[in-house]
């Protein structure tokens, strides 16, 4: 699914729950609940997915995505997708109306490279390449679509299908491509008046724009009782990166792993993931911070926790920056564990 700035997440707003009745029910209604679960049990349930089977779907999601089609997705996604855009997260509603608007410009369009991890029998995630040459407008602003890019996307079963319950994207780099540098050319200096007017100025915006946002924000899902356990789990596994620990990645992860970094590479089995964080060429790293902390809940096993991880220092010659994460974890026994994670820089 392609996006301008746009993250889709998953959450459930809460758990069903249901009791059990103290007095008997009517014979009929007693017989009519007895055909209904007798019809719920036949209804075959959705066969395990194949990654090409997954990628077809994907491929289906952006081709309505460029075409605006929101009641595609009114189907595709599941009845519990939100979408993140940082900290703000929104529910389908808002996600299908906001895809309704979009209108695209497309010569070329390509996904390939699928790979597929089962976090349990009931969830999947999906990650792939996406390689397009399009333009896209929505709400008023049109935008080149970046490219290419590694795209995720968490599959839920429903029944006899498979539905999107979260989707992410970050631009494929060259880790080895030489920094930026800033612009050499002189600024005059503005009159100190004027940098304290115009510093008022900005100011009065900032506080209206934040106002707007407020205000416009959609109700977005419940946040998990379960964020700040998970949070405190994320700021282990930031500390551990910092300290190059082996071993708390070996206990603190499930057996399948799959990590996207920053740059958009795959790291698709536990070895490799740990290898990335624990063999990366860092310096003057002191101080590492997880925060932004929001958990959401798919399943009473399967979480998706969002966070902002920052760290001074260095690593592979780049000054390191913040990084928006999206982590799935898994309930095994009594314990929660990072099963998936994809960063993108803020």
């Amino acid at each position: 699914m392609k996006k301008i700035g746009y993250l889709i997440a998953v959450s459930t707003l809460g758990y069903l729950l249901t009791g059990c009745a103290t007095t008997s029910a009517p014979a009929s209604n007693a017989n009519a609940a007895a055909n209904t679960n007798a019809n719920a049990a036949a209804k075959p349930a959705a066969a395990a997915p194949t990654a090409d089977a997954l990628l077809a779907l994907d491929k289906q999601a952006n081709e309505a995505y460029f075409k605006g089609d929101g009641a595609f997705f009114q189907t595709f996604l599941s009845d519990n997708s939100t979408m993140s855009m940082g900290e703000h997260h929104s529910d389908k509603a808002t996600i299908v109306k906001e895809i309704s608007g979009v209108k695209c410009d497309v010569k070329s369009f390509n996904i390939d490279e699928p790979q597929m991890q089962m976090v349990d029998k009931d969830t999947y995630l999906l990650t792939y390449r996406d390689t397009t040459d399009a333009t896209c407008t929505m709400d008023g602003k049109t935008q080149k679509q970046p490219s290419p890019i590694r795209a995720a996307t968490l599959y839920t079963r429903n029944g006899d299908k498979w539905q999107a319950a979260w989707h992410n994207e970050t631009v494929i780099v060259d880790p080895k491509a030489p920094a930026p540098k800033a612009d050499d050319k002189k600024v005059a200096e503005k009159p100190a008046a004027e940098k304290k007017d115009a510093a008022k100025t900005e100011a009065k915006t900032d506080d209206k724009a934040k106002t707007d946002d407020k205000a416009a924000a959609p109700a977005g899902p419940v946040k998990s009782a379960n964020t700040d356990a998970l949070a405190k789990m994320h700021q282990g596994g930031w500390e551990a990166w910092k300290n190059k620990d082996t071993k708390w990645f070996e206990a603190n992860t499930p057996a399948n792993v799959t990590f996207v970094d920053p740059a958009g590479g795959v790291h698709a089995s536990k070895t490799e993931s740990i290898k990335a964080w624990t063999e990366m060429k860092c310096e003057g790293i002191t101080t590492v911070k997880v925060s932004d902390a929001f958990a959401v809940s798919i399943s009473p096993t399967v979480e998706i926790l969002y966070t902002k991880g920052s760290s001074d220092g260095t690593c592979d010659g780049r000054k390191n920056e913040d990084l928006w994460g999206s982590a799935v974890y898994i309930k095994e026994g009594d314990a929660w564990k990072m099963t998936f994670l994809m960063e993108t820089p803020t």
